[in-house]
């Protein structure tokens, strides 16, 4: 009988078999005289972005800041004679007017020396009134005359002194006010810098704050500024002074604003939120999503011009939040790119699309304001779009 080959003998031989076969049809193909049809590039499309008409609105900004309430003037009184006190015609909280006696302490022996030094400067006048007589004849030297000349300079002085001294034995109110705080008690022995009341006049308030080094430039004194209390009750007055040169540490500016207060409210040293009304600009506001950045650094917005080509215009920030942007600096009327400028460079031409909820006039339908979407999306050529927050122009 015949034997069988071995299966690994069959397997060989078929695999022999199947590389001959590939390698003649490959072959065959290789010489093939005529080259297969190529095919087609596929037509090269524009990029689609999705717009919405914007148009420039009257926007009123504001700069808040905290700040605190004061006083607008607020003095401690010191003694600039040493006495016993022995009157006292205030009382702590009394209301003063400008020249009010806030103080008497004891003269002692002030009115005998004012008598002495009157009596000086007038007998120093007399020698001198005959001194220059006798100048006159020669009969004493310039010198001498010179020297009675000093002696009523020198009397004069000591009686401006003693009369400066008096005066200030009853010391009064340097401006109309309210005795906020008395420190002396009747038969108290003061000594020269000594405290003895602290005066207020808060008919007006001062508020001071600090603002950033990037909204100093917008503020001016004149600028009208509310004041919002912790009570919910407000002030109106206006910015006062904004500091030349910023602080050193913390490179913001110190501003100042005054408050009319003809009720006397107690609100000196309280916290107040200061509401800073900038001038009216014109901006346009959409949602922060669409602000870019260029390689200085600078925000940027693109939109379309008449040719449906991208155009990138910079732009100033006047306000922002989570939701929206209040930017100046582009034309009055623009189609805003609102889907797809990521993909698109400035100067491209692009298949213009209007946004879905927008109507031929221009708007957003109602019920698409204010509507925000995050999502992607797929255009016709496969491509995908990041989809931008839509809101109402």
């Amino acid at each position: 009988m015949l034997r069988r080959p071995p299966i690994s003998a069959l397997l060989a031989a078929l695999v022999l078999l199947a590389l001959l076969l590939w390698l003649a049809l490959g072959d065959v193909q290789r010489f093939q005289q005529q080259a297969p049809t190529a095919e087609a590039p596929p037509a090269e499309t524009l990029p689609r972005v999705e717009y919405r008409h914007s148009s420039a609105v009257a926007y009123q900004p504001q700069r808040v800041v905290q700040g605190q309430l004061m006083a607008f003037r607020e003095v401690e009184l010191r003694t600039r004679h040493a006495g016993r006190v022995v009157e006292l015609p205030v009382t702590q909280g009394s209301t003063v007017e400008t020249g009010s006696p806030l103080l008497a302490l004891s003269r002692d022996a002030l009115e005998a020396q004012l008598q002495r030094a009157e009596d000086r400067l007038e007998l120093a006048r007399a020698e001198l009134t005959g001194a220059d007589s006798l100048r006159q004849r020669n009969l004493i030297s310039q010198p001498e005359l010179l020297g009675l000349q000093s002696s009523v300079s020198v009397a004069a002085a000591e009686l401006a002194e003693l009369r400066q001294a008096l005066e200030e034995t009853r010391p009064a109110a340097p401006f109309d006010g309210v005795v906020d705080r008395l420190h002396v008690a009747l038969g108290e022995v003061l000594q020269v810098g000594d405290p003895y009341a602290s005066l207020v006049d808060d008919r007006r308030l001062k508020a001071s704050a600090w603002v950033a080094q990037r909204d100093a430039p917008d503020l001016a004194p004149g600028l009208p500024v509310e004041a919002r209390l912790l009570d919910g009750s407000r002030l109106d007055g206006e910015l006062t002074h904004v500091a030349s040169r910023a602080d050193e540490s913390t490179r913001s500016f110190y501003i100042e604003a005054e408050f009319d207060n003809a009720e006397r409210r107690r609100l000196a040293g309280a916290s107040a939120t200061l509401a800073i009304t900038l001038p009216e600009r014109e901006v346009h506001h959409f949602s922060p999503a669409l602000l870019e950045l260029d390689d200085e650094g600078r925000l940027r917005v693109k939109h379309l011009d008449e040719e449906d080509r991208v155009v990138s215009t910079p732009i100033s920030l006047v306000a922002a939040d989570a939701t929206q942007a209040r930017v100046a600096g582009l034309p009055e009327t623009i189609r805003l790119i609102t889907l797809g400028s990521g993909f698109v460079a400035p100067g491209e031409e692009v298949i213009a699309v209007p946004a879905p909820n927008e109507s031929d006039n221009g708007t957003l339908d109602e019920d698409a304001a204010n509507a925000i979407t995050d999502e992607a999306i797929t255009d016709e050529d496969g491509t995908i779009s990041e989809r931008a927050e839509q809101e109402t122009p």
